[in-house]
C-alpha cells in the first residue's frame, strides 16, 4: 500500500498542472503577439494564413507548453520531496 502522502501528490499535481498549461497559454500569447503582432494565432483551417506560419505558431506553442509542463512537473515533485520527504513516485 503506498503511503498516504503520496497519494496526496497526484491531486496536488493534477492542480499544479492545470495551472501550468494556463501559465503556459498565457506565456504563448505573449510571445506570440511580441513575435508577430498579432493577437490571434492562425488556425490551421484559416486558409488565410501561410503554411509555414501556421507551422510556426504550432511550434512555438508546443515548445512553450513542453517547457512550462516540464518545469512544472518538477518543481512540484521537489516541492513534495522538500515537503514530506517523501519521493512522489
Amino acid at each position: 500500500m503506498p503511503d498516504a502522502r503520496v497519494i496526496f501528490y497526484k491531486p496536488l499535481a493534477l492542480a499544479a498542472s492545470v495551472g501550468g498549461g494556463i501559465l503556459a497559454g498565457a506565456v504563448f500569447q505573449r510571445m506570440w503577439t511580441k513575435v508577430t503582432g498579432q493577437d490571434e494565432k492562425p488556425e490551421p483551417q484559416d486558409l488565410s494564413h501561410s503554411m509555414r506560419e501556421v507551422l510556426l505558431a504550432a511550434a512555438l506553442q508546443g515548445l512553450i507548453f513542453g517547457v512550462v509542463k516540464a518545469g512544472v512537473d518538477r518543481a512540484t515533485a521537489q516541492g513534495f520531496r522538500k515537503i514530506t520527504h517523501v519521493s512522489p513516485e
